[in-house]
């Protein structure tokens, strides 16, 4: 065993799943079985470094990383192109239930994402949610279109149907073109209500398959959730060894119990929940920083073998460091 101190959690890297035609607003999709494959040789690990004070640490080349998939260490690429990705983002905003208590903080969402929405290739999207799902603001580049629908949030009915918005936001940013960053912003609690056309399965599907890292700021209404904090660590909530179907139920589980924590931990992404608008506004201009932070890692497998891979990635000399990047991905099994 490497020196190397790894983290382990899971996501699944399904591909490709369809995405349904452009929305005028968000109207309920056709069921969509997920159709496993490979759309590369490359399997793109996005890699973000914290310090044991939870600053970004920069300036690591390829060299310093170790990963592994399935226990075979692997040759490691790093994108190290001066230029960031281009950005896609969507922000799913729950409405429904109690959450017109968080909306005086909620408004001043687009000032603070201000340095994400004016950048001249970050184009953005919102969605706003309860029982239903209304897509308010098509992607576009205006950073001002998005403050005004900011600004004018109403109360839903008593949904919260956090599972379809996931699924749809997904399938909206699928039809984004390659080589942006697919990005969901969920502002919601942290458990579905009323969801009705998106099992669990489909929701775990389709964050991989579009390569989709989520970035969560959940409320609740009720105190003892607040203490229901990931503070941006990945948690072993899965372990080595575990065949498909324990994996499969335990993800299931994972977003039964706490849906933005569990997709924060399959994405790679970051899990702050707010309680202030103090906290609210530090969250905000760390997912700004942290969106151009990351390492573009990937790798060519030397056993792409069918079946569920487990990514293991690792920086040497990590003097307890924090790491988060995504954690599977799957291979179809070729059909003659």
């Amino acid at each position: 065993m490497k020196s190397a101190s790894f983290i382990y959690a899971l996501v699944f890297l399904w591909l490709p799943v369809v995405a349904q035609t452009a929305p005028q607003a968000a109207q309920q999709p056709e069921e969509t079985p997920a159709v496993i494959s490979t759309r590369s040789n490359l399997v793109p690990v996005p890699t973000l470094v914290k310090d044991d004070k939870g600053n970004v640490v920069y300036g690591l080349h390829a060299e310093d990383f170790e990963i592994e998939d399935d226990g075979v260490a692997q040759t490691i690429r790093l994108d190290e192109t001066p230029d960031a990705e281009p950005v896609s983002l969507i922000i799913a905003i729950q409405v429904g239930r109690r959450a017109n208590r968080e909306f005086p903080r909620i408004r001043g969402l687009a000032a603070m994402l201000d340095p994400v929405l004016t950048a001249p290739s970050t184009e953005a999207a919102v969605l706003l949610f309860d029982k239903e799902l209304n897509l308010v603001q098509d992607f576009t580049s205006d950073a001002d279109q998005i403050e005004e629908h900011m600004k004018h949030l109403e109360s839903g009915d008593n949904g919260a149907s956090i599972f379809d918005a996931v699924a749809y936001s997904a399938k909206l940013l699928n039809k984004q073109p390659e080589g942006r960053q697919r990005v969901l912003l969920l502002i919601s609690e942290t458990r579905d209500h009323g969801s009705h056309f998106s099992n669990l399965d489909e929701v775990v599907s389709l964050i991989g398959s579009t390569n989709t890292m989520v970035y969560a700021l959940p409320f609740s209404p009720y105190k003892s959730e607040q203490l229901d904090v990931l503070r941006g660590a990945n948690r072993d909530e899965w372990q080595p060894g575990m065949d498909l179907l324990a994996k499969l139920i335990a993800a299931r589980n994972a977003l039964k119990a706490n849906a933005p924590k569990a997709l924060t931990a399959m994405t790679g992404g970051e899990y702050e929940s707010f309680a202030s608008q103090k906290t609210f506004e530090k969250d905000m201009i760390d997912f700004s920083n942290h969106m151009h932070s990351r390492y573009l890692l990937s790798f060519a497998p030397k056993n792409p073998h069918p079946g569920l891979h487990e990514i293991r990635v690792g920086v040497k000399n990590d003097a307890g460091r924090k790491i988060l990047y995504r954690k599977t991905y799957w291979v179809d099994e070729v059909k003659p």
